[in-house]
């Protein structure tokens, strides 16, 4: 039976969806800008060999915000193990959550296993583009950069109610574009919704949440976090663009490049025709892969 609960870590309430079993404990992290709703087909799909638990990271769907370090959301994920008692849990993150994982791994070294679903902080210098020329590599970062700064500036925006129902149907439309599973990404896009009693809503994580989120990543230098893992490590890496990163090419194909030298130290894996997006697109090969990763190793 499906749990919703809240946890309270201290400075704030972390809620956590409980998919329930007796099976190996799994935690399953979202990446930013999402929430638990949008692991759910991967949570289902899992849950076969799983007691898998998802939640809300800080700031993001119904948890509550507060100051974002790797130190205080690995603190979150934590205090969810204590309270709902997972001994030894896999770690498996999407994204941020990817990187997380393998930050827990580094932490962590009696887990059964992390896995890190494109978990990769995003490229901020020519020497993370090998193959490409220095100053078409730098005149490609300063365009993703502005690119960037962009959709940081979009962050938190707030709109009249009156504009929801608009909003939803272009949900709608994206999720059948994607082939995703249409009500799963409904809630998913409700569930980063806080509705203001003037009448006006405004979107999730906030514009400081997510300023500080991406200093973070920007800052993640996982190679030796990946050196010191010594609990078994997975990275799944894709291997399609997303149609926003498709102006980008040349400088994600080197990137990728420089992501699978850096991986070395950890089993890594290339998903067959899947994007960063592969959470969506391919839960079932995605979950067989997890569950397969994990009886290896257990």
């Amino acid at each position: 039976m499906i749990n919703d609960s809240l946890v309270d870590v201290g400075n704030v309430q972390i809620a956590v969806r409980d998919f329930g079993g007796d099976q190996a404990p799994l935690l399953l992290v979202h990446g930013a800008g999402g929430n638990l709703a949008h692991m759910t087909t991967l949570a289902r799909a899992l849950r076969l060999h799983h007691r898998v638990v998802t939640v809300d990271l800080r700031g993001h769907g119904r948890s509550a915000d507060g100051p974002w370090s790797w130190d205080a959301a690995l603190g979150d994920l934590a205090a969810v193990c204590v309270e709902l008692e997972l001994e030894r849990p896999a770690v498996v993150g999407h994204s941020l959550g990817g990187m997380l994982a393998m930050l827990w791994a580094e932490r962590h070294p009696e887990s059964p296993g992390v896995v890190s679903l494109d978990g990769n902080p995003p490229p901020t210098d020519p020497s993370q583009l090998p193959g490409l020329d220095p100053d078409k590599a730098a005149a490609e970062l300063e365009r993703l950069t502005a690119a960037f700064d962009m959709m940081e500036a979009a962050a938190g925006q707030t709109v009249d109610a009156t504009e929801l129902a608009d909003l939803v149907e272009r949900q709608r439309m994206a999720a059948r574009d994607m082939g995703a599973n249409e009500k799963v990404w409904i809630e998913g896009f409700r569930r980063n919704l806080i509705h203001g009693k003037d009448g006006r809503t405004t979107f999730r994580p906030s514009f400081e949440a997510t300023t500080q989120l991406r200093a973070m990543m920007n800052s993640l230098d996982l190679a030796p976090v990946y050196r010191a893992i010594s609990c078994p490590a997975l990275l799944v890496l894709a291997t399609r663009l997303l149609p926003e990163q498709e102006p980008f090419a040349d400088l994600y194909t080197a990137h990728r490049r420089f992501l699978l030298a850096q991986a070395q130290p950890v089993r890594h894996v290339l998903l067959e025709d899947a994007s960063h997006a592969m959470v969506i697109e391919q839960p079932t090969q995605l979950a067989s892969v997890i569950t397969n990763f994990l009886t290896e190793h257990r």
